[in-house]
């Protein structure tokens, strides 16, 4: 199986390429190429082909989907992103998958699955179809109310009093501007899917941020940030932004 990734940050795309090579239990996989940027992968794609593509969403130069618009090409594609801006949704209905960053080695084993199934079964990837629910005309509808419950009571906090998500203990919690914690039924992945990703952020496996939220933020090491948050982070807990996810979130921060 012959694999082009695309991906602009050298340490993920070599990351993905060694988690790759850790899931292969057969020998038959291979990266045939690792491209940085719209206009290398238009290039090298005009020229030569592979069996699958691994692509991150936003490149330096652009979007990734503007390489499948300008090609038109019916190769297999497996998302990769930082963060959920670009309906979540479309990526499972019309590619083999989406891969949210940091890459979990057993997701994307289950991805390369769903590729041999998706071959066996002689079934199209339905680039068409991706591309035009991914239409920025298209306005996505974002949760606004979250259901929580107080003892015997039930109250919805709308989004506006949101700070921020966190995980712990297998438990998801949200707590308001004025710092009251909650418990709330959604896991981060399912609130990654429902917000609206210009108003929050996830930083990492644990936190879900909203823009009004950060206090002050710090220069970390590995080119990581360190976020003090308004309300503060319980239990002391560190929030810093995660490597894989740094360079799309200072993109956020100014998008």
């Amino acid at each position: 199986m012959r694999i082009a990734i695309i991906e602009d940050e050298p340490l993920a795309a070599e990351d993905l390429e060694r988690t790759l090579l850790s899931i292969d239990q057969s020998g038959l996989l291979s990266v045939s190429v690792k491209l940085d940027s719209v206009k290398t992968a238009v290039e090298w794609l005009s020229n030569n082909s592979v069996d699958l593509i691994l692509s991150d969403i936003e490149l330096g130069d652009g979007l990734s989907f503007e390489i499948f618009n300008q090609l038109k090409i019916d190769t297999p594609i497996i998302m990769t992103t930082a963060y959920d801006q670009y309906a979540i949704r479309a990526f499972k209905e019309n590619s083999i998958d989406y891969l949210l960053k940091p890459i979990d080695q057993e997701e994307l084993e289950l991805a390369i699955n769903k590729y041999k199934t998706w071959t066996k079964a002689s079934r199209r990837y339905d680039i068409d179809s991706l591309l035009e629910a991914l239409d920025p005309n298209t306005t996505p509808a974002y949760q606004e109310r979250f259901l929580i419950t107080l003892g015997e009571r039930i109250k919805s906090i709308p989004e506006t009093q949101v700070a921020y998500f966190f995980s712990e203990d297998r438990y998801t919690y949200l707590v308001t501007k004025i710092g009251q914690q909650h418990i709330i039924n959604n896991n981060l992945g399912e609130l990654e899917e429902a917000l609206n990703p210009k108003k929050f952020y996830r930083i990492n496996r644990k936190f879900i941020i909203s823009f009004l939220a950060i206090k002050t933020m710090l220069a970390y090491s590995k080119s990581r940030v360190k976020i003090d948050l308004d309300p503060p982070a319980p239990n002391s807990m560190d929030v810093i932004v995660s490597v894989e996810r740094s360079g799309a979130f200072k993109r956020w921060l100014n998008g």
